[in-house]
């Protein structure tokens, strides 16, 4: 059984895949405690990996499932990567903190490291390498993260939902990504499309 905290069929607002439609599982239970989180951890349902594959084939038009979280690597294994993937054909896409080790199934990674902001640095990553490192920014050091082998870096303003905080955060992640090119910006335009 898996704590689930939602299934649902949107498109993917953050990162590389901005714009493709997915389905995403998101799973509830973290062990990192980033006050930023937008997951609320005291809800889920506890569903069987057949009732998770059955609502994820309500949406049989997505090529893309994302796991996200919360923490979704402290509920997985190879066996419930390869059942969803024979049982839908679709992508199978992981959002990380990085600290657990990922079965080797999962076919793109997205790595958020959480090192360098509050609550985020209480355990050592596991891996260091992935598809896309994207960085929620908080003004922190970033050149720490340029040891991580990625094929995309992607820089992303923190939402704390304090309007005038996140347009200064936002300005300054501009200005970060525009010294240094390394960087593209990710946006979360899920947000801004109202969508989620």
């Amino acid at each position: 059984m898996k704590k689930i905290n939602e299934i649902f069929y949107s498109l993917q607002g953050e990162g590389h895949n901005t714009g493709t439609p997915a389905v995403f599982i998101r799973f509830s239970g973290c062990n990192l405690q980033c006050s930023f989180c937008d997951t609320d951890h005291t809800y889920g349902t506890q569903m069987s990996d057949e009732q998770i594959i059955a609502e994820v084939k309500r949406y049989p038009q997505a090529q893309l499932i994302v796991l996200t979280g919360g923490e979704p690597s402290l509920f997985i294994d190879s066996a419930f990567i390869t059942v969803l993937k024979h049982a839908t054909g679709a992508t199978i896409a992981i959002e990380t903190n990085g600290t657990n080790p990922l079965p080797p199934e999962i076919d793109w990674v997205t790595l958020s490291p959480k090192t360098g902001i509050p609550g985020g640095d209480n355990a050592p990553l596991a891996i260091n390498e992935c598809n896309e490192l994207k960085v929620v920014y908080v003004g922190q050091p970033l050149e720490q993260y340029f040891s991580i082998k990625a094929s995309h870096y992607y820089l992303q303003p923190c939402a704390s939902g304090n309007i005038v905080n996140d347009r200064l955060n936002t300005k300054a992640t501009i200005d970060a990504v525009l010294a240094d090119p390394r960087w593209t910006l990710s946006l979360q335009t899920h947000k801004l499309l109202g969508i989620r």
